[in-house]
């Protein structure tokens, strides 16, 4: 009970330290070479929640699909997002389901047309499946030789490349997922980041971890700053509202709004200091995981240069709370409702 008295004093205070400002007056970041694109930062405030899969995104090409957008539009979302895989081998090999007149992307397609039935949007973020590989986690994903680094250059590109086509008409698409170990190579992404916009007129970002937007160094060719906000927020070295003060001020510096590519809390004890991690406490956490996140969408709100977040995450069904960061139980549904319909 103290531990959960102290978070909750440690939340409260982060957002009391923030200026109640309105989201209106928002600058318009549109690609310099691209002055007629419209971007998210022109319209509403993002409410996204993030649709996971079970399998390799089967699940998004669903009839499930349907009542599971309806259930996010209920409570007060109007974006979501899903994130296709392709797998990572040691040598640099980027695997992916390649299209073609005979193999029909359905698991990216009907989330892009039941999504705008319901006057949705949509983002497209995809991710790098490193199960079997040697990488923990996308965060270390690196190679030991220039082969090897050329190797994934020319399939990643390939991917990302046809993946954006197919999705041209999404509403947003992200070129990476915290790919912390590639963020010097400024030449690839920038190519990549051109060949992208040749494909689709969906604004561009980049999907950076938490510890690691400021290296990126490539904000100027996208259209939005995103970040994977896993900020712990507990312990005393940990970020406060300084922290959201200096996000605020990265934001102006780049001329550019942030998306919070990803936001979400286990049911955990320890969801506010390690936000990040898998482990899972039983039930009585869950009020310990709503007050992180109510918290968490109050700060958001009052922001005025995060133009939206994209909440992880929730499955179609008939197992839509999944077994870690679940959304789609009752009491996290209710504190999505009142943070989106108060």
């Amino acid at each position: 009970m103290r531990r959960f008295v102290l978070v909750a004093l440690t939340l409260t205070l982060l957002i009391a330290g923030r200026p109640a400002i309105e989201k209106e007056g928002v600058p318009s970041v549109a690609n310099a070479d691209s002055p007629a694109r419209a971007t998210t930062a022109e319209a509403t405030t993002m409410r996204g929640v993030t649709i996971s899969t079970h399998r390799a995104g089967q699940e998004w090409a669903s009839d499930m699909m349907v009542p599971t957008l309806t259930e996010i539009q209920q409570l007060g979302g109007n974006w979501v997002a899903i994130h296709p895989y392709a797998a990572i081998a040691a040598d640099g090999t980027v695997r992916f389901w390649s299209f073609g007149p005979n193999r029909t992307p359905e698991h990216v397609l009907r989330p892009i047309r039941e999504a705008h039935a319901l006057g949705l949007k949509i983002l497209i973020k995809p991710h790098l499946a490193y199960w079997g590989s040697p990488f923990s986690w996308r965060g270390e994903i690196e190679f030991k030789d220039d082969a090897s680094w050329k190797r994934f250059w020319e399939s990643y590109r390939s991917w990302i490349v046809q993946l954006a086509g197919v999705a041209r008409e999404a509403d947003g698409f992200v070129v990476g997922t915290e790919l912390d170990r590639m963020l010097g190579f400024d030449t690839e992404w920038r190519a990549l980041i051109a060949e992208v916009r040749k494909q689709t007129k969906a604004p561009l970002t980049y999907a950076a971890n938490w510890s690691d937007y400021q290296r990126v160094g490539f904000w100027d060719a996208l259209d939005n700053i995103g970040i994977q906000a896993y900020f712990p927020v507990t312990e005393a070295e940990n970020p406060s509202a300084a922290e959201l003060r200096r996000l605020s001020a990265f934001s102006a510096l780049h001329d550019r709004p942030i998306i919070f590519t990803e936001l979400g809390y286990n049911r955990s004890f320890t969801a506010a200091a390690r936000p990040w991690e898998y482990h899972t406490d039983g039930p009585e956490a869950e009020t310990f995981q709503r007050a992180c996140l109510t918290a968490a969408l109050e700060a958001v709100e009052k922001e005025p240069r995060v133009v939206g977040v994209f909440l992880w995450k929730w499955f179609p069904g008939p197992r839509p709370a999944g077994r870690n960061f679940q959304l789609a139980t009752p009491g996290m549904r209710q504190t999505i409702r009142d943070a989106w319909l108060r």
